[in-house]
């Protein structure tokens, strides 16, 4: 565990990150959850819902790079490899 603040600005910096840490943890988390539900959708032979899904995981992935959570090539390859993923179970 890190150890504790001292300085008043100290103080103020552990605030913000751990109210930034709950941003981020719930863009990322919302992220996951629709990669899942779309790899969901393919196991069960759904894949044109899994396509209805496609836009909404591009735009959850493209706040979590515009935000800092992920970089910008991992958000790249997560779609490409999610389109993929689609095409090919097709």
């Amino acid at each position: 565990m890190a150890c504790m603040p001292i300085t008043k600005g100290a103080k103020k910096t552990l605030r913000g990150d751990a109210r930034k840490r709950l941003f981020n943890m719930r863009r990322s988390s919302q992220m996951r959850s629709v990669i899942k539900d779309i790899k969901k959708a393919v196991a069960k032979g759904e894949v044109k819902a899994a396509e209805e899904l496609m836009p909404e995981a591009y735009k959850a992935i493209d706040k979590a790079k515009k935000r800092g959570v992920i970089k910008k090539g991992t958000a790249s390859r997560k779609k490409s490899r999610l389109a993929a993923f689609i095409q090919r179970n097709k």
